[in-house]
Parts: structure tokens; sequence; C-alpha cells
């Protein structure tokens, strides 16, 4: 554990000019990109990477390039914009509400499927909480709050305690989730602020737990320090689940993805879902087709424990989630696992294989629908 970052965190870097290991001969290429698509980190994330690995997997998260600039793709391909009932509230799904309380990142993803938070100049994040609580509190048909973002860790602790505290007395409000990926971009952010610990304590009751909601993608970011900062909240009484986009030259061969959800449920953090890539614009170099991702997904639980495996493989789709299944010589299967409208709950899809598919749209008319019962 580096005992300056202990004291006052690792030093936050907002352009790419102010890192010394970028080979002369990208510099051109991500300078450009960085015209269009933010760029942000911190002195701890980039000392993972291994910078004589022109492959790193770190380094592909949080280093942009050009092929970023790929027009390829939409800012809100999920359609969430749709589904904003007041600012800074979806609410897509009858029992879940999501709200956006911050449009700041501990690190800017380059696969990030919200870029258009970083892009607008009008905001979907929360301005005045009474206007969204009030919509949870008319709403009894909510039982959990996603506090979502950007990052909600990049509020002051007194803030988010703040809303947090808020919620804890919505009687119909049995879970709270905050997603994150503090844990993986800076645990200091955790570890150096007793009074965040504390708060999680507090709200995180034997009968009402606060999840924490983490993005680790690769195994390189569980580092110790961050597996640090993860039993500190747990020890507090958070319950942990992770969930990651397969990512081709991150996360896409089943060794390294087993290795990744093997560690997870080995620290206490539940693998939940693997998410195909959104077609985001930028992220075309990303995404794996789904037949493709499958195969890997299943392989690699092939070298999973029981408890490694929960994972789901899911499409977040603008008609809802939608679960991969399996597939066969044939058929590709996938069923909703949850659903914008509720005749689509439960609907079994049998598709005619296409390798090229990355998206739902790809796969033309389904070959048979049907309910599963």
């Amino acid at each position: 554990m580096n005992d300056n970052y202990r004291k006052k965190g690792p030093k936050i870097l907002t352009r790419t000019a102010e890192i010394t290991s970028l080979p002369e001969n990208e510099i051109e290429g991500v300078r450009k990109t960085e015209q269009q698509f933010s760029f942000r980190s911190n002195e701890y994330y980039l000392s993972l990477i291994d910078w004589s690995d022109e492959n790193d997997p770190i380094r592909r998260i949080i280093i942009p390039s050009v092929d970023e600039l790929d027009e390829r793709g939409e800012f809100d391909p999920s359609a969430e914009s749709a589904n904003i009932v007041v600012k800074g509230i979806q609410h897509k799904y009858s029992p879940t509400a999501l709200m956006i309380v911050s449009e700041v990142c501990g690190g800017v993803c380059r696969y990030c499927f919200r870029k258009r938070i970083f892009l607008d100049t009008e905001s979907e994040i929360v301005e005045d909480n009474h206007e969204a609580l009030d919509y949870i509190r008319n709403n009894p048909q909510i039982s959990n709050v996603l506090l979502t973002g950007g990052d909600p860790l990049m509020l002051k602790t007194k803030q988010l305690e703040h809303i947090i505290e808020q919620l804890r007395e919505i009687e119909h409000v049995k879970i709270i989730r905050i997603g994150t990926r503090m844990p993986a971009f800076n645990p200091y952010r955790i570890l150096n602020d007793p009074s965040f610990i504390d708060m999680i304590r507090k709200y995180s009751t034997k009968d009402k737990r606060i999840y924490m909601m983490t993005h680790f993608s690769h195994v390189n970011e569980l580092t110790d320090v961050a597996l640090d900062a993860v039993s500190e909240l747990i020890s507090a009484g958070a319950v942990f689940s992770n969930q990651t986009p397969i990512l081709r030259g991150v996360n896409d061969n089943p060794e390294s993805l087993a290795k990744l959800l093997n560690k997870l449920a080995e620290a206490g953090v539940t693998p939940y879902y693997v998410f195909q890539c959104r077609p985001t614009k930028g992220n075309f170099k990303f995404s794996v087709p789904v037949e493709e991702a499958l195969s890997i997904i299943e392989e690699a639980k092939m070298h999973c424990s029981g408890l490694a495996k929960r994972v789901r493989y899911i499409m977040s789709h603008k008609t809802g989630k939608i679960e991969i299944l399996g597939k066969d010589e044939k058929f590709t299967y996938m069923k909703y696992h949850q659903a914008a409208d509720i005749n689509d709950y439960k609907k079994f899809m049998v598709f005619n294989k296409n390798p090229k598919a990355q998206w739902l749209e790809d796969y033309k008319e389904p070959a048979s629908v049907s309910k599963m019962i």
C-alpha cells in the first residue's frame, strides 16, 4: 500500500498530457480522441498498467484510442432517456428506480455506455432531491433504489448520506444499491474516509442491506488495496455484487474471465452480470459477437466453483434485460430477465444463429417465441 496515497489519495489526471509513459507513436491519436471523449484517471489506476505490453488490459480500459472515433452506434442505445420520469430518476422496471446522482466518475472507461452524460450540456443528474425523493415516496411499487451516475462515490460522504438517510425513511424502499467503480479505480476513496465506512455501517442494517454494485472488469483490478476496501465495507455490513461487460482485449477469453469470477467469489463479491457490450458510439472495438461471447462465458464457468458461476449473461436492451441462455447447432436461445413491458416478461425467444450478431436487432425476427411457464 502506498503510504502517500493513504495520506491524501492518488493524484487525479484529467489530461493525457500528464501521462509520461505514453509511447510517442500513440500520442497524436490519443490526443485527437481526447478532444471528443473525456479522459480521467489517477496515479493509482495508471500504476496497474504494464506499459511494455501494448495489449495490457488496464491500458485498454482507460487510455483513449483512435478506434473510439468509429461512428457506429448511438449515444443512448438502451433508450435510458425514454425512462426519465423526473430529472435524475429513471424508472423502467416497476420495483426499481435509478437515481443518477453524479455526472463524474473516478475514471472514464473507454467503453462507457453513458458517454452522453459527459458530452451533453443538458444534465440528467438529480438536481432537486425533493422532487426525486417525492417520486419514490409516491410510488410504493419501488422496493429498491440504485444510486448511479457517473459514480456516487464522487460525492462527498455527507452528500451521499443525505440521500441515503432520506431513502431509509421510505418504508417501501427495502434495498439501496450503490453502483460504483471506485473500489477498482481508487480504493483509497474508501480506505481514507472512515466516515464513509461508518455511514455504510449505520444504514446497512440486518433487515435492510446496502448493496455495493461494483464493476471489476479484469482480475488485475483486484489488487490487495482494492480487496482491503471491499473487506472494510463487508465488515461494515455491505453486500457486494459485481457486473462487467465482456470486452474485446480485456476479458474476452475463458482463462481471464474465469480468474476474474473466481477471485471475486473468493473475496465475497458475487459475480452478478456479464453484460453484452452496448452499441454506444466509440465502443465497437470492445464489442464481442453474442454467440462468441456466450461460448467464452460458458467455457469460463467450467473452470469456476458454483459460487463463481452464478453470473448471468445479459443484454441490457431498450425493451428489457434479456438473458442469453445458450445455443445449439441451429439456434440461439434468450429470455427476458426483466422487461419494460410486463407482457414481455418471461418471453422465451429462439433465433436462427448469426455469428456476427452483436445486438438484438442483428437477429431480425425470432424463429419462435413462447412464454416460459
